[in-house]
């Protein structure tokens, strides 16, 4: 394992403060915060590779692709091209903040943003039982009016916080641009790849085919991660440290566990489906995969979780 390589999962969630702080400007603002932690370990001679969520901003560009075909008739965007749209959008956002960042430190190095398709298994179950939260936060008394303007599609309660749409998420299997993203490690660049979780294919006959799902971000870089050697995964998101009973009188923040702590944890139901649960499967399988160890922290505490134990650390 190669130790002054760091994979960053930045979270979706993470880069939309709060409803009121939701538009493309206001992420950018939010990113250009997220990429000074960021500049801070490649001051320290650290190389990073950076995956990103894009949850609520599929959300959105679904959620405007249907209201353009009601209100004019224009056609749909299939949300495979909608996860590659993200790919592109957020990843220009990340590399242009991080290149300025590391040059307004006189900082030597550069990020570059890959538009990566991952393969899915066809017939993965999760085609048949959506699971990934997209989009915005609904409360109880939007439901109806939701449900009234889009039959079609499903919603579920997530981790408390209000009600989602949710999508089909297979399981990664292969990064189709991996050779490319290695090229690049060995040149000395810094990478962001498997935005959203990679743009999900299919293998045909005829080759590569999209198809509309979006795959788990924090799977999709625990997969790459462990393929490019990386010492150590950042999982970045809404929250400082994992917690047990999250949301409850007797919620307990974090700090260390291992991976026997953390599968006893799963076992016990403290993890959210779509929400913390994910993060912590993606931790386990880049560690028992020869990983050094996972932080689970906000991105603001990436430099003071390496530097000084800040965040959740699991350890094999």
């Amino acid at each position: 394992m190669n130790a002054k390589l760091v994979f960053i999962a930045i979270g979706g969630n993470s880069l939309i403060k709060n409803k009121t702080l939701r538009t493309v400007e206001d992420q950018h603002t939010a990113i250009r915060e997220t990429v000074q932690g960021v500049a801070d370990l490649i001051e320290q001679n650290f190389q990073v590779v950076l995956s990103h969520g894009n949850g609520p901003q599929v959300g959105f560009i679904m959620r405007r692709s249907e209201v353009a075909r009601r209100e004019t008739g224009l056609h749909l965007v299939p949300l495979v091209n909608v996860v590659a749209d993200t790919q592109g959008s957020i990843g220009y956002q990340i590399q242009q903040s991080l290149n300025n960042a590391l040059a307004g430190r006189n900082v030597a190095g550069q990020c570059v943003t890959v538009v990566t398709q991952v393969v899915v298994d066809r017939d993965d179950p999760g085609f048949e039982k959506p699971a990934k939260p997209v989009g915005e936060f609904f409360d109880e008394d939007q439901l109806a009016e939701i449900r009234r303007d889009y039959p079609d599609w499903s919603i579920i309660e997530d981790a408390g916080r209000g009600f989602r749409r949710v999508v089909p998420s297979p399981k990664p299997l292969e990064v189709i641009e991996r050779p490319v993203i290695e090229s690049l490690l060995n040149s000395g660049y810094h990478v962001v790849t498997v935005g959203g979780g990679g743009i999900p294919v299919v293998r045909t006959d005829e080759g590569l085919e999209g198809v509309d799902a979006v795959i788990d971000k924090d799977l999709a870089s625990s997969l790459l991660a462990c393929q490019l050697n990386a010492g150590l995964l950042i999982i970045s998101t809404a929250v400082e440290q994992v917690a047990l009973n999250f949301g409850k009188p007797a919620e307990k923040p974090i700090s260390k566990i291992t991976v026997a702590e953390a599968e006893r944890y799963i076992a016990e139901g403290h993890f959210a489906p779509g929400s913390m649960l994910p993060k912590i499967q993606a931790a386990l399988s880049f560690l028992k995969n020869g990983g050094l160890e996972v932080i689970i922290t906000a991105p603001e505490f990436i430099k003071e979780a390496v530097t000084d134990g800040r965040g959740t650390h699991i350890v094999p």
